[in-house]
């Protein structure tokens, strides 16, 4: 599917698509921990949208594209700081944007009945997610929304075509592609694909702040899973060496069978 994006829109001419995101710390960013132990320190720490989830929203503008019209939301559970990430999101071409006021944890199911009871109230045809948050890496809020609204869910989608009511969508496995077709409503969770995301203009960054933002209560239910604390990974131990040419192979591999336990 090299270079391929394609919707043939004969049932769906306007297709209304909801794309979630979240705020997360750039991947650059250095993390330090919070003196609680419990939370990062935020301080100097720029934020983004996930990149997963950007991606997401990168194929839902494409869609539209392609198809000649249809309705985007970007949607996201988080304070008012979240606000800049769907600022964002509408300059780079989402039409209207809906923050649910609230803070998304490590439990993902009050976040997912959040985001679900909003987008039951759209009625979009399409849901896209970026497959994974980068911050906790847990893969299940996109599931557990299409689980939430009983609709068809395919994750680790690569790149998808909607045609005649249906989504197909393409999943890069282990040595292919794997083809997973379902009807619409659906729900994909998209992780990294060939088109990059766009970076907008500053004509588009300026009508973005005219572009509707909705604020409303998230209503999040209590979280199941507490968090205990947080650490930083072990150092590393030296590196050792054990001598010089062949005649260190010997005990290179000792090392490697009764210390490391690798081979």
């Amino acid at each position: 599917m090299a270079g391929a994006f394609h919707a043939s829109m004969e049932s769906y001419r306007a297709v209304k698509i909801v794309v979630c995101i979240k705020r997360v710390p750039d991947t650059e960013s250095r993390i330090r921990l919070a003196a609680d132990g419990t939370t990062i320190d935020r301080s100097g720490i720029k934020f983004v949208i996930s990149p997963y989830d950007e991606y997401a929203l990168e194929l839902a503008l494409r869609l539209r594209e392609s198809s000649g019209g249809g309705e985007i939301t970007v949607m996201t559970v988080g304070d008012a700081s979240s606000a800049e990430q769907l600022r964002s999101a509408l300059a780079m071409g989402a039409d209207r944007a809906v923050r649910l006021d609230g803070e998304p944890g490590m439990d993902g199911l009050p976040t997912a009945r959040a985001l679900a009871d909003a987008i039951r109230r759209i009625g979009p045809d399409l849901v896209l997610a970026g497959m994974k948050a980068t911050d906790d890496d847990q893969q299940q809020v996109g599931p557990m929304i299409a689980g939430l609204l009983d609709i068809a869910c395919i994750s680790v989608v690569a790149n998808f075509e909607v045609a005649n009511g249906r989504v197909s969508a393409h999943r890069e496995i282990e040595g292919g592609v794997e083809h997973v077709d379902a009807p619409l409503p659906a729900l994909l969770t998209i992780t990294k694909t060939e088109f990059e995301p766009r970076l907008p203009r500053l004509q588009a960054i300026m009508a973005a702040k005219k572009k509707p933002l909705e604020e409303q209560t998230a209503n999040l239910q209590a979280a199941r899973i507490r968090l205990h604390g947080l650490a930083y990974p072990p150092e590393r131990p030296p590196g050792r060496i054990v001598g010089n040419g062949a005649d260190a192979v010997p005990e290179l591999v000792r090392l490697l069978r009764e210390e490391a336990k690798v081979i």
